[in-house]
C-alpha cells in the first residue's frame, strides 16, 4: 500500500496574506479570481512571496480492455497509440499550448497497447498492455494499481527534484471517460447515467449503448468503500498513475493544476486517499463533459476558465498557466498603498 504525508495548509496564515493582498494599489476585492489564486499560492508555499518555478505537463498514456469488447467510445483502441505518437513528435494541442507557456512537457506510457522506440519526452512506465476487460473481471490486479500510483510519484519527486514545483496532469487513452464515469460515480454517489458523458463524440443512440454498458459494469462489481479497489475495478493505468501523481505532488507541497474530467475523476479517487490533496489544487477550468462540473460541486471547487474544452491532455490546465502567474507576478510586484504613497482608502 502507497502511503502519502500529505501537510495541509496553515489556513491561520490566511489573515497575514490577505493583509498583503487588500494594501495593494487597487480596490478590496477588484482583482477577483487572481487574489484567490494568489491566495492559494502563499498558503502552498507559505510564504507571501511565492515563485513558479519549472512548470511540468504530464501527459499519461493507456488503452482499456472494454474498448475490444462493447462500443464507449467513437474510436477505435488503435487511436491511443496515434495520438501518443502525435504527442511525441510535437503535433497536439498539448504540446503547442506548453511550448507558448514554457512547460517542460513528458508522455508517459502507462499501459499503451503498443511498444514504442526511445523519445526524450517519452517515459516508459507501461504496467500492461491495456487494463483489462472490466465487464467481466477488475480492470487492473491490487499489485498492478499499487505498482501505477508508486510509478507516478516517482516521477513526480524526479521533476520536483530538478526545480519544479508546479505541476500538471494530462491523458490519453480511448474509452478513459467510462473510467472517469464510473469512479465519479463511485466516489460521488450520484447515478452512473448523470456521469455519462459522450466523450470523444458518441451520437445519441452511441450514449444511450454507453449507459447500458456501464450500468451492467457497475452493477457486476459494485461500489466499494475502499477507493482503490474501485480504482482497481475501474480504472485505467493512466488514470491510477494520475492518482498517484497527485498525491505525491502534494506530499511535495507542489501547485496542482487540474485539467478537465478524466483527471478530476483522478483528484476524486485521490482525495478519498487523503483529503489535504485539495489543499494544493488550482482547478484550470470547467470541460464541455457533463459530468465536470458536477465533479467540481462536489470538491467546492472553482474553476479559472470556462471554454468549453474537451480536448483532454492536460490542455485546459496549460491555458490556464498564464492567469496563474498573473496571479504570482502582481501579489510579488503590485506596489502597496505605503510603497506608492498613495492614501489606502480603506484607512
Amino acid at each position: 500500500m502507497n502511503t502519502f504525508k500529505i501537510t495541509p495548509t496553515n489556513k491561520e496564515f490566511i489573515k497575514k496574506i490577505t493583509h498583503k493582498i487588500n494594501n495593494k494599489t487597487k480596490p478590496i476585492g477588484s482583482l477577483g479570481t487572481l487574489e484567490i489564486i494568489a491566495q492559494k499560492l502563499c498558503l502552498i508555499q507559505d510564504t507571501l512571496a511565492p515563485k513558479l518555478s519549472k512548470p511540468t505537463m504530464l501527459v499519461f498514456a493507456a488503452d482499456h480492455g472494454i474498448v475490444n469488447n462493447y462500443p464507449v467510445s467513437s474510436c477505435p483502441q488503435e487511436v491511443t497509440p496515434q495520438m501518443v505518437f502525435n504527442f511525441l513528435e510535437g503535433g497536439a494541442g498539448i504540446n503547442v499550448f506548453c511550448n507558448q507557456h514554457g512547460f517542460d512537457l513528458s508522455v508517459i506510457d502507462a499501459g499503451v497497447n503498443f511498444d514504442f522506440e526511445n523519445y526524450d519526452v517519452l517515459i516508459n512506465a507501461k504496467i500492461a498492455k491495456g487494463t483489462k476487460d472490466y465487464s467481466v473481471e477488475p480492470a487492473m490486479t491490487k499489485e498492478q494499481c499499487e505498482q501505477a500510483i508508486k510509478k507516478a510519484g516517482e516521477i513526480v519527486a524526479d521533476k520536483h527534484a530538478k526545480g519544479s514545483n508546479v505541476i500538471s496532469f494530462g491523458e490519453m487513452g480511448i474509452g478513459n471517460t467510462s473510467s472517469a464515469s464510473l469512479l465519479m460515480s463511485a466516489v460521488t454517489k450520484q447515478s452512473i447515467e448523470t456521469c455519462i458523458g459522450k466523450g470523444a463524440g458518441l451520437t445519441d443512440e452511441g450514449l444511450a449503448n454507453k449507459i447500458a454498458i456501464l450500468t451492467k459494469v457497475q452493477e457486476f462489481h459494485g461500489v466499494s468503500e475502499n477507493p482503490l479497489e474501485n480504482l482497481q475495478n475501474f480504472g485505467g493505468f493512466e488514470v491510477a498513475m494520475m492518482t498517484g501523481a497527485m498525491l505525491k505532488a502534494a506530499e511535495l507541497k507542489m501547485t496542482l493544476i487540474i485539467d478537465g474530467f478524466i483527471a478530476t475523476s483522478s483528484l476524486l479517487v485521490a482525495q478519498e486517499i487523503n483529503k489535504n490533496v485539495l489543499d494544493y489544487c488550482l482547478f484550470s477550468h470547467v470541460s464541455n463533459e457533463q459530468g465536470h462540473i458536477k465533479m467540481l460541486d462536489f470538491l467546492n471547487a472553482t474553476p479559472i476558465l470556462h471554454l468549453n474544452l474537451r480536448l483532454g491532455e492536460g490542455t485546459g490546465a496549460a491555458i490556464a498557466y498564464p492567469i496563474i502567474q498573473s496571479a504570482e507576478i502582481f501579489i510579488n510586484q503590485m506596489a502597496s498603498f505605503e510603497s506608492a504613497g498613495v492614501v489606502n482608502p480603506a484607512d
